[in-house]
């Protein structure tokens, strides 16, 4: 059995309103790119908002309209991987730059926690912060240096 899985979050500042002209392909991509996640091989789980479709309507950073978050739990770094670069999330991950600014600091980050475990928005902040702060450490990495899962220590 699996004692930790790999969580993600990255968060983006878009150009422009939800409801505006220059958001609307990417807004009407977010059922089909979520439902790849759901169904991709080691895809554990994904914050959704009260809604339950998507995190869209999440604020991360207080009432700021334009900052949006994404977290998820996959399996492993692999199985994210696969997701993230090799599946059709890739598309609307290439057209980014039409929807979301670039960020000038960490904007994601991954860490391992144990299995079952679902980040709340203020968890996902705070290792975004730790990246921002330290680099990437065994607490908050990212796909360019990434961490082993955790040692796991049999009880004594």
């Amino acid at each position: 059995m699996t004692e930790h899985h790999l969580a993600q979050v990255n968060i983006g500042r878009i150009v422009a309103p939800l409801d505006s002209p220059e958001l609307a392909d990417f807004v009407a991509q977010l059922p089909e790119i979520n439902e790849l996640a759901d169904r991709s091989p080691g895809f554990v789980w994904r914050m959704v908002d009260d809604e339950g479709e998507g995190a869209t309507g999440l604020r991360p950073d207080g009432e700021d309209e334009l900052l949006l978050i994404n977290c998820s739990v996959w399996e492993s770094v692999e199985a994210l991987r696969a997701f993230t670069y090799h599946s059709g999330h890739l598309r609307v991950l290439g057209r980014r730059r039409e929807w979301f600014h670039r960020m000038g600091e960490a904007h994601q980050a991954l860490w391992w926690v144990p299995a079952g475990h679902r980040p709340a928005v203020a968890e996902a902040m705070e290792r975004v912060a730790l990246v921002r702060e330290h680099g990437p450490t065994p607490e908050a990495f990212t796909f360019h240096k990434p961490f082993p899962v955790p040692a796991v220590t049999a009880p004594a």
